[in-house]
C-alpha cells in the first residue's frame, strides 16, 4: 500500500509538471515521466499487458509524436498574461475543494470496500487475448477494416496531391 501512495504521489507531481511548466519540450518529458508512473501502477496491480501497452503505445508513440509536433511547429516558452490571477487562484481553490471532497467521501463507510476483487488472469495477454479474439473479434476485425481505409485513404491523398 506505500508503494501504490508513492507512485500516486510521484504520478500527481509528474502530471502537474507537464500542466504547469512553461517549456513544452519540458512538459512531453514530464508526460513521459507520468505515463512510465501509471505502467509502473499498473505492474504492481498484475496488469502486465496493460503495463506494456501503456509504455509502447502512450510513453512511446504518443510523445514521441508530441515532441515531432512541438519541434516542426518551433514552439517557444510561455509568458504568463496579465490578468490571469484570480483565475489562478479560483482554478486552486476548485482542486482543493475537490480534494477535500475525495478526502471526506473516501473516509465514508461502505466506500473503501465497494470495489470487487479483480477476476482470475485481470490484465494478463492470455486473458485479453481470449476476450478479444472471442467475445470482441467482430468490433476487433471492423476497427481493422477502419484503419485500412484511413492508411489507403492516406494514401490516395497524398498521391493526389504530389500529382
Amino acid at each position: 500500500m506505500v508503494l501504490f501512495w508513492i507512485l500516486a504521489v510521484l504520478t500527481i507531481a509528474g502530471a502537474l509538471t507537464t500542466v504547469l511548466h512553461r517549456n513544452p519540450v519540458y512538459s512531453a518529458l514530464a508526460l513521459v515521466f507520468t505515463l512510465f508512473q501509471v505502467a509502473i501502477i499498473f505492474l504492481a496491480l498484475d496488469a502486465f499487458l496493460v503495463a506494456f501497452l501503456q509504455v509502447i503505445v502512450y510513453a512511446g508513440a504518443i510523445v514521441v509524436l508530441f515532441l515531432f509536433v512541438i519541434m516542426l511547429l518551433a514552439v517557444e516558452p510561455e509568458e504568463p498574461l496579465a490578468g490571469q490571477l484570480p483565475l489562478r487562484i479560483s482554478a486552486g481553490i476548485l482542486c482543493l475543494l475537490l480534494v477535500i471532497e475525495l478526502a471526506t467521501l473516501s473516509t465514508l463507510p461502505g466506500i473503501s470496500n465497494m470495489a470487487e476483487p479483480m477476476p482470475e488472469g485481470f490484465g494478463q495477454t492470455a486473458a485479453v487475448a481470449r476476450q478479444l479474439f472471442s467475445a470482441y473479434m467482430l468490433p476487433f476485425e471492423l476497427t481493422s477494416v477502419l484503419l485500412l481505409v484511413a492508411v489507403v485513404g492516406a494514401v490516395v491523398m497524398a498521391r493526389r496531391k504530389a500529382s
